[in-house]
Order: C-alpha cells, then sequence, then structure tokens
C-alpha cells in the first residue's frame, strides 16, 4: 500500500499554491551548498532541506537507514535500500515538517545549519547513472515516424505491439538540467545524396520524455514481475533526450540510433516518488488487440500516471513559446511492463539506472513530443512569438520542459529540465 500524505496536511514552511514541491511531494535531489559541499536533500517549497544534517542529528533514527547515507553526491546509497526505507524516511520529513510538529519548528540549531533557499544552492546530477536504456512506447510517436519514414498503412513495425522496445544508451552523457548542450557533428546522407558527408546536425530534436530510477533489483537474474515491479522503482524525472535527426536516419538501420542520441541527455534535478504520484493514478490504453503474452499482462486500471507536459522554445533575448503540451498517461506501455520486460531474461536491475519512456505524443498535432512530429520532419515550419519560425532547434534555443500533476486538492509537480543548444564544436584533421 503506498504512503500518500494527506492533501490537507500543510508545512509551518511558506508554500505558495502554485509551487510543485509542497509537503505532499517530499521529492529527492542532490545539492552543492554555498559552502562547496555536496549532498542529498529535499525541497518544500523554495527551502531545500539538508538531509544529511538531518542524518547526523539523528532524525531517521527509527527508519533502519545505513550509517551516511545522504553524506555524498549522489543518491545511490539511498536507492540501494529497500522501499520501506525509503517510505520511512519520506513519512519521518512529512512529520517533522507538518505544522502540528511545534517541537522540530522551534529547533531552530538544526534547521539553521539544514535549510537554505532554492536560490542559493546549485543542483548537480541526483544519480550516479549505471546504465541508461531507452524505451520507445507511445503508440502516437512511433506510428507518426512510421508514417513518415515507412509506410503510412503500416507504420508500426511487427514487435512494436508485443513488446516495450527498448535500446541501451550512454549514461556518461546524462546531465542535469541546466547543462548547455553543443550541435553534434557526425555523417548524414539525404535520399538524393550519392554518398554520405560529415558535418554539424541539421536537425536538432528535443525529444519529450519522462524517466524513471530504480532501487536495486534481484541480485540473482530473477525477473521482476509487473505486479512486483514498483517495488525497484523509487520514483521519475523529466528527461529531454537530445537527438540529431539527420545523423539518426542515416545510421539507424540495422542496431538503432547510436551518434545521434549518446551526445546529451537532460534530466530535472528532483526525483518525484511514486508514492507522491499515487494520488494521479490514470488507465492505460488498452491492450487487447493483440494481447501482450502473459508476463507483461497488466490491468489497464490505474497502471499509468496523469502527469501534464509541456515544451518550450526560448530564442536568446526572445520571450518563450510553448511548443508541446502532451501528457504522460498516453503511453502504451507502463513503467511496470517495461520493467518487467528489461528483466525477463536475466538482466540484473542496479540502484541508479535510468529508464526513458520514449518520446511521449498525444493524439494530436499540439501534443507531440518532439519538432520531428511537430513540424511533420521540417516541411511544416512552426511560428514562435518573436515572429522567426523553427523547422528543428537552432543553435542558441533554450529548450524548458515543465510536468505537473494536479487535482482539486494537491499539485505534485517535477520543476524544470531545460538546456540550451549551442553551436558545433569545430573538428578539424590534425
Amino acid at each position: 500500500m503506498a504512503h500518500v500524505i494527506d492533501s490537507k496536511i500543510e508545512s509551518f514552511l511558506k508554500v505558495s499554491q502554485q509551487s510543485d514541491f509542497p509537503i505532499q511531494n517530499i521529492p529527492f535531489g542532490v545539492v552543492k551548498w554555498i559552502n562547496g559541499e555536496e549532498s542529498c536533500a529535499t525541497r518544500i517549497g523554495d527551502v531545500v532541506i539538508n538531509l544529511s544534517i538531518l542524518e547526523e542529528n539523528g532524525i531517521f533514527s527509527d527508519c533502519n537507514l545505513k550509517k551516511n547515507t545522504f553524506d555524498g553526491d549522489s543518491l545511490n546509497k539511498f536507492l540501494s535500500q529497500t522501499k520501506q526505507v525509503w517510505r520511512s524516511v519520506r513519512s519521518t520529513l512529512s512529520n517533522i515538517y507538518d505544522k502540528k510538529n511545534i517541537d522540530f519548528q522551534y529547533k531552530t540549531n538544526i534547521r539553521s545549519q539544514c535549510e537554505s533557499n532554492f536560490s542559493d544552492v546549485k543542483m548537480i546530477l541526483p544519480v550516479s547513472i549505471g546504465d541508461y536504456t531507452d524505451f520507445y512506447s507511445s503508440k502516437e510517436h512511433a506510428t507518426n515516424v512510421g508514417s513518415m519514414f515507412r509506410d503510412p498503412k503500416n507504420a508500426l513495425l511487427a514487435n512494436w505491439s508485443h513488446i516495450p522496445v527498448g535500446y541501451h544508451g550512454r549514461s556518461s552523457t546524462i546531465f542535469v538540467s541546466g547543462k548547455q548542450v553543443n550541435r553534434p557533428n557526425g555523417q548524414k546522407k539525404s535520399p538524393n545524396d550519392e554518398l554520405p558527408n560529415f558535418g554539424p546536425s541539421k536537425k536538432i530534436d528535443f525529444e519529450l520524455e519522462m524517466a524513471f530510477v530504480t532501487g536495486n533489483g534481484p541480485n540473482n537474474g530473477d525477473p521482476i514481475s509487473v505486479e512486483n515491479s514498483e517495488d525497484f522503482i523509487f520514483g521519475l524525472t523529466l528527461l529531454n533526450d537530445w537527438s540529431a535527426r539527420d545523423i539518426q536516419q542515416w545510421e539507424y538501420v540495422p542496431l538503432g540510433p547510436f551518434l545521434s542520441k549518446n551526445f546529451a541527455s537532460c534530466i530535472s534535478p528532483w526525483i518525484i516518488t511514486l508514492d507522491a504520484l499515487e494520488p494521479f493514478r490514470s488507465n492505460r490504453p488498452s491492450q487487447d488487440k493483440p494481447k501482450p503474452l502473459p508476463y507483461l499482462q497488466q490491468s489497464p486500471l490505474n497502471a499509468n500516471f496523469n502527469i501534464k507536459l509541456e515544451v518550450g522554445i526560448k530564442p536568446q533575448g526572445s520571450e518563450e513559446t510553448i511548443v508541446s503540451k502532451s501528457n504522460f498517461k498516453h503511453m502504451y506501455w507502463s513503467i511496470n511492463q517495461q520493467l518487467a520486460h528489461h528483466s525477463i531474461n536475466g538482466c540484473i536491475i542496479r540502484a541508479g539506472d535510468l529508464m526513458g519512456s520514449g518520446t511521449i505524443s498525444g493524439p494530436n498535432k499540439g501534443s507531440y513530443g518532439s519538432m520531428l512530429e511537430i513540424t511533420w520532419n521540417g516541411t511544416e515550419p512552426i511560428k514562435l512569438s518573436n515572429g522567426t519560425t523553427r523547422s528543428f532547434i537552432e543553435d542558441n534555443d533554450l529548450v524548458i520542459m515543465r510536468g505537473y500533476s494536479e487535482n482539486k486538492e494537491l499539485r505534485i509537480g517535477f520543476g524544470e529540465c531545460e538546456s540550451k543548444l549551442l553551436p558545433s564544436k569545430t573538428w578539424k584533421k590534425k
């Protein structure tokens, strides 16, 4: 049973109604503090809380937490512990910051050491990512891409409706929000070219995704079932999986994307737990035609999450234009099915693995999750608010992704995932 913090609880810390981070959220990240030290943290409103200092002061003494869990530059020590520990820590944090907790409210000696304003700290990559898998689980996105590059009448490949298709990505170039990205160089070949050419990609794209972060799976290679998968999923982040479409189109047959995807991926700095998102469960699309094999079968009821997503493009010196509004609930394959499939062959899942959802597209153009779809591979450019047009992302454009869930009582958000595209680096043969 999920640990859901009562929607009526309020913190003694000030939290605006529009904040992504009420006391019901309790996200987890890693912070570089004003003194230069790095440690794990959480956030309520605009206050960032040093979990290492709370741990040193015995706040988590009843949580079965391993020693020095939060003292370091990643959440991996925490992720490697059990879901019961994750929940116990989160419950303790909500209890001590409840406005009814007068005792902790006036422990100014501890609070003065552990609390900082968000504007005074620097967020760093929250997890040391060992392995990264990117799935391809939006039916609308896969259909759009298949229609564009293959046969619109047979847009989906034969395997797509039977397995959560994925590929192994590159963890070394996953960065936290705020990282600037250089336009990559690579080989390209258009249909009219006799031979490939080398140079900067001309079709840089964002991919609106979400990603889940794992705890440790079974160490003997036993598969993780759909029913038990959430015992091994710590939480979700936003993910922009930058893509070079012209490089991708030339290289992806037969083994899938390579240089077109491994140059940069960007995640939001806070990991939002599944417990925080529990009130926003949503049904998954039907999978009756065809019906998945038994190890992937899952009831569609409450299998997905209703997370509203948007993407903005902000050219240098201009205001932002929202170019996409989508929703995580559209995903055909759920995170439970993705993890079950990933481990069915004996693949060992480790704490800190990152699993991307694949581009998230909805049923209409305004909900497509990539410029490839929004502009239909550049043939239908869009106009930005400053009067310029875009077929793909241009140099010095800032791409901003946001995500949140909301009902009449509560808003749980992810903050922002943003990165700026810089010109390519000059390459010369030595």
